[in-house]
């Protein structure tokens, strides 16, 4: 005998709608991961390599339906930004790409407003094109970019305290107070990297203090700029309650140093060590958008590098010592190589000629003096006895 099929119980669930409902909510759960996942580091301004699309996409499941969504999204969103740049010029199509293609173009994405039932899918997506590659897409396939703006000038922010250095690693009160930044009116376009994972491989914190003129290219040209600027603070005592900031701004082009600036800031008192990097962002952003735009120092053509031995009175002091070095526009690298409690023997790579690094070397109390066989720093004015 057959039993009649009972109703499922009032207010329960069918098993088959079930299933539907846990994959709607697994595929939720992987919608918001991958949302969180791509936001950016910093906010972003009006930004011409940028589009914001509405989605909208059905599928066997939501989980395909949004893949769906997202790959014909990035290809909306990719002929947008082409017919931006171009003025309305640009083709009713973009350029001929596949999905792989045009997925290595994305640098990130943002996902918005999302709807979703068991096999439809609909969102907004803002999509962040990589500037270099997009410009060279496009040019390969004709399109004149008439209204791209001039390019930005990349700011890597090194913050250092305690003898520690950071830059994409949290936290780096530096930094967030550098996106946390108005756009600003000045001539130069600062722009600070997202830090994804290719911004990660292409510097770190030590390319950064070493002058590194590969990783600094490198950066620049990743993130749609000739120019790279790194500002390293540097927070005077410990991080809570300290008496104020060194800024060290060098400015590269295509990975060579052109200028150099030390920029002093004291905390006024009872002023919170954000409030403290915040007025000193404010400070750098303003010189470096409205004085900073000199050409490549004279002389700066000529490269060398010399061995010499800097007296110490302890690691304390080799830190200190390094930092005054690197802030000079001359020295492109210093490496060392032998360290005691005495003295540290170090590889300085320098641009110019010897007599304008020793004149460099002067205006931070450093005499360079000619030994046999390496060369010694000598100190001169205060501290001079170390």
């Amino acid at each position: 005998m057959t039993l009649p099929r009972m109703p499922a119980a009032a207010g329960g669930l069918s098993r088959r709608r079930f299933a539907h409902l846990r994959a709607a909510w697994a595929a939720l759960l992987v919608v918001l991961a991958l949302g969180i996942m791509s936001m950016p580091g910093r906010a972003q301004d009006a930004d011409p390599f940028s589009a914001t699309v509405t989605v909208d996409a059905t599928a066997d499941t939501v989980v395909k339906a949004r893949d769906a969504a997202r790959i014909d999204g990035q290809r909306r969103a990719l002929a947008a930004v082409a017919g931006n740049l171009s003025g309305g010029s640009a083709p009713a199509k973009a350029p001929k790409l596949d999905d792989k293609a045009i997925t290595d173009l994305v640098a990130s994405f943002e996902v918005a407003n999302e709807r979703m039932s068991a096999v439809r899918y609909i969102a907004d997506y803002t999509f962040h094109f990589r500037p270099a590659e997009v410009r060279r897409v496009l040019g390969n396939a004709g399109i004149a970019l008439g209204n791209e703006p001039a390019k930005p000038v990349i700011l890597v922010p090194v913050y250092q305290s305690g003898g520690q250095a950071r830059l994409w690693e949290d936290p780096n009160p530096w930094r967030e107070a550098w996106s946390q930044r108005s756009s600003g009116t000045g001539a130069a376009r600062l722009l600070v990297p997202l830090g994804d994972a290719g911004d990660i491989a292409a510097i770190d914190a030590d390319k950064a203090r070493e002058d590194d003129a590969d990783a600094i290219a490198a950066i620049a040209r990743r993130n749609g700029g000739d120019e790279a600027i790194v500002a390293l603070a540097a927070i005077r005592g410990p991080a809570a309650g300290s008496a104020g900031v060194d800024v060290t701004v060098k400015r590269y082009r295509a990975g060579k140093l052109i200028d150099s600036h030390v920029e002093p800031v004291d905390a006024n008192p009872a002023e919170s060590a954000g409030d403290l990097l915040r007025r000193a962002v404010a400070s750098v952003a303003s010189q470096i958008e409205s004085g900073w735009k000199k050409g490549p120092v004279p002389g700066y053509d000529q490269e060398g590098t010399l061995t010499a031995i800097l007296p110490i009175a302890g690691l304390d002091d080799w830190v200190r010592a390094r930092e005054r070095l690197a802030a000079v526009p001359a020295i492109r690298k210093i490496a060392l190589a032998a360290l005691s409690r005495q003295e540290a023997t170090i590889e300085i790579g320098y641009a110019g000629s010897i007599d304008e690094l020793k004149a460099s070397l002067a205006g931070i109390n450093l005499e360079l003096v000619r030994g046999d066989p390496l060369w010694r720093l000598a100190r001169t004015g205060p501290g001079a006895a170390r």
